[in-house]
């Protein structure tokens, strides 16, 4: 099947899920239930299973193992975005029948740029393949800097999105449900939940910084690495969903995927002399975040 067509019943398919999503699953607005979410989350992993399966038919193994590997390191790198959506909803003390919209449309800005950035990726990278060491050098530096990070903090008086959205709307100072705008005295307001949203969008943009770069060592063929990084995200909010609840118990996940990045930094600047296989990097990823997490488990941190 050619592949712009493939893409263009991708795309379609997407977004029909999306309007699915918030048109009928979440007409009535709602925090999920942890069976609703883990459906979800099995949902859109089986999706992804399948569409893999469906590349292997298509492009052969090692463009199916390219993108399983792909969607696995996004889907890890994802956590920590999770992290972060944590932190800013309670930071915001957004209301819980309100963050699935947060979620919602911060996810569909996610896929926007998210594709521009790997379209650009791709161009530089043909261009200039020396691009490729620069970003494996990044991808060993952010994984010491995730490392050695103390406990994530959220200061949206230094987001210049946040500044920018005070400066054209005033703010109420109250929630208004769902709305982003509410009209005041015949003045349009935002609503904090509109601040919300430019924060989470912000901070996916600052983590395909890391993601993005993390999947060109990987593959370089930009439809494996658009249509990974898209389920991965796909997944993300019911991932939310499920993590919320426990995810500070993971206490080393983040050493895990900080030695994630450092080892597909380092795949990059060794490619010229060493190639490590796709199938035992595949594996390598998934040792280091099954030990983190079994690390976890099994040493706890002390309860507050």
């Amino acid at each position: 099947m050619n592949e712009n067509l493939i893409l263009i019943l991708f795309n379609v398919f997407i977004l029909a899920m999306l309007a699915l999503d918030l048109g009928v699953f979440q007409k009535k607005a709602h925090f999920p239930s942890m069976k609703e979410a883990l459906g979800w989350t099995a949902f859109w992993i089986s999706l992804a299973i399948l569409f893999g399966l469906f590349i292997w038919y298509e492009r052969g193994s090692v463009k199916e193992l390219e993108f399983f590997t792909g969607y696995v390191v996004e889907e890890a790198l994802s956590v920590d975005n999770v992290f972060v959506f944590i932190v800013i909803f309670s930071y915001f003390s957004v209301p819980k029948n309100a963050q699935h919209k947060v979620l919602f449309w911060g996810i569909l800005g996610a896929i926007i740029f998210r594709a521009i950035f790997i379209v650009a990726g791709a161009a530089l990278i043909s261009q200039f393949h020396w691009i490729i060491y620069l970003l494996g050098a990044f991808l060993i530096f952010t994984a010491i800097k995730l490392a050695v990070q103390r406990e994530t903090e959220v200061h949206p008086e230094h987001n210049p999105l946040i500044k920018l959205a005070r400066k054209i709307f005033p703010v109420t100072k109250d929630y208004s449900g769902e709305k982003f705008f509410v009209k005041q005295n015949g003045r349009r307001y935002a609503t904090p939940l509109l601040l919300v949203l430019l924060m989470i969008e912000s901070t996916d943009i600052a983590f395909a910084t890391d993601s993005i770069p993390a999947i060109f060592a990987i593959t370089q063929d930009t439809f494996i690495i658009y249509t990974s990084n898209i389920f991965a995200i796909l997944g993300l909010r019911s991932l939310y969903f499920v993590a919320s609840g426990f995810m500070k118990e993971f206490r080393y996940l983040k050493y895990g995927l900080s030695v994630v990045l450092g080892f597909i930094g380092v795949k990059m600047l060794i490619e010229p002399w060493f190639q490590i296989p796709i199938l035992s990097s595949l594996a390598a990823i998934f040792i280091i975040i099954a030990t983190s997490i079994l690390t976890s488990v099994l040493h706890p941190g002390k309860k507050n």
